[in-house]
């Protein structure tokens, strides 16, 4: 089976790539823009963070009841 790669840049395209940025963007405009997707990267891996943890903290309280409501029907 082969692995396809969607955005498999190496060589000459990436440079075409980095070229087009230049052009669209210039000069002054790439760090701005660099600024700009970084914030937004970590935006997300905080909002990510924030969800993980929410998610792990109600599976631990549902485990919790869970035992206990097992121990009630045991006694």
């Amino acid at each position: 089976m082969e692995n396809i790669l969607l955005f498999n840049f190496f060589g000459p395209e990436m440079l075409v790539v980095l070229f087009a940025i230049l052009l669209l963007f210039g000069g002054k405009k790439i760090p701005e823009l660099m600024r700009g997707i970084g914030k937004g990267i970590r935006e997300f891996n905080a909002a990510r963070s924030t969800l993980e943890s929410e998610l792990k903290d109600g599976m631990r309280d549902a485990e919790k009841k869970e035992l206990e409501e097992k121990q009630k029907r045991e006694a």
